[in-house]
């Protein structure tokens, strides 16, 4: 009988153990993720945002190919982290324009929005974007704190 308990014993510590080091894992994983373990800590990234106006006439195929060739910079260009593309909640009235549509755009910091802007894929990127957006943006640039 008391082999049977100290049996059960041990295996309620070690599935206790196990369960206590998955979730421990999961914690650091989920920390490393977002760059800090406290969640009120901002990033210390730098966000280049911009709004634009469509083309009259873009297709969903022009939209479809500007989403792609926008994610597909995300790791050809160094330190561009992230990217979001999407419409805008609200309309923003900018002049005689109205913007519909926005990206956002994580990078490591200046320097590497630097490299963005005279690297290759943006180049080619810029011909997709001109397909669905009229001329100038409404542009934004964030540096984390």
């Amino acid at each position: 009988m008391r082999k049977a308990v100290n049996g059960k014993v041990l295996y309620l510590i070690a599935t206790t153990l196990l369960v206590f080091g998955a979730w421990h894992a999961g914690q650091r994983a989920a920390e490393s993720q977002m760059g800090s373990s406290d969640p009120a800590t901002t990033q210390k990234t730098l966000m280049h945002v911009f709004a634009y106006t469509p083309v009259d006439g873009a297709t969903q195929a022009d939209f479809a190919a500007f989403n792609k060739a926008t994610a597909d910079m995300v790791g050809a260009i160094p330190g561009f982290r992230k990217v979001w593309v999407g419409k805008l909640r609200r309309p923003l009235e900018q002049g005689d324009s109205e913007r519909e549509y926005g990206v956002a755009m994580e990078f490591d910091d200046e320097a590497a929005l630097d490299v963005y802007a005279n690297h290759q894929a943006h180049t080619d990127w810029i011909k997709v974007y001109d397909r669905v957006r009229v001329p100038h943006t409404t542009t934004i640039d964030i540096l984390g704190e």
